[in-house]
């Protein structure tokens, strides 16, 4: 009997930290980390018909349409990496999606394993997306509090001038997170129904989110085992 497919959803607002711990994830379980705007984002750079129609949404806060994020993940689930499972970041957000997500994994026998929810408040949320830079020329990220660079306007690394990434300016930084919550929530009670979701302390240091994290996928790796026929 082999492993089944492992597919988690990790949910979280912008700046929750859910880059970070997909990351390491990433590598510990073998699976792909998929980000919702890590795609967009290169779709954007691209200059693709879908990057062009992303960046206007995104350049204002506001979330991509459904039918467009639906049609771009399933795509990315199709292919051969994702066949032992995937590691879903920023995607689904909204009820809709998540029953979209539903019903092409269902199709194949498929079904998610697990939804930790990273929960982190509003006024930390906003000091973690308005303090961070990048430089144009490495793209090396700085975060005016966090990690700052030794000056305000130039990278430590190789001197490139450091900007601001449109989205992540404070005014629309708010703009996001009040989209986040207002259409997002929904989604916190579909996968809550479901059984799925697990809430995890976003606030933490991030090896303790880590650590929590790693014990919920075991569990939940254990409890899909044994449901094998």
């Amino acid at each position: 009997m082999g492993e089944r497919p492992l597919y988690i959803v990790l949910i979280g607002a912008p700046g929750a930290g859910k880059g970070t711990q997909a990351a390491l994830l990433e590598e510990e379980l073998g699976i792909p980390h998929i980000s919702s705007g890590d795609m967009l984002r290169e779709a954007v750079a691209k200059g693709t018909e879908l990057g062009r129609l992303a960046k206007s949404y995104m350049d204002k806060g506001e979330l991509v349409p459904d039918e467009v994020m639906i049609k771009l993940i399933l795509e990315r689930l199709s292919m051969a990496d994702c066949q032992k499972g995937a590691l879903l970041d920023g995607f689904p957000r909204t009820p809709e999606q998540a029953k979209a997500l539903d019903e092409a994994l269902a199709k194949e026998g498929k079904t998610i394993a697990l939804v930790p929810y990273l929960k982190v408040s509003l006024d930390k949320l906003l000091e973690r997306l308005s303090g961070r830079w990048i430089c144009r020329n490495c793209q090396a990220v700085y975060h005016m509090v966090y990690n700052p660079p030794k000056d305000d306007k130039r990278c430590d690394i190789c001197g490139g001038e450091l900007y601001q990434r449109e989205d992540d300016r404070p005014e629309t930084a708010r703009r996001r997170l009040e989209v986040y919550f207002a259409q997002t929530a929904p989604l916190i009670e579909y996968y809550r129904k479901a059984g799925l979701l697990r809430e995890v302390d976003g606030e933490r240091a991030i090896e303790e989110i880590h650590q929590e994290l790693r014990s919920l996928i075991e569990k939940a790796r254990e409890s899909k085992q044994n449901d094998c026929p």
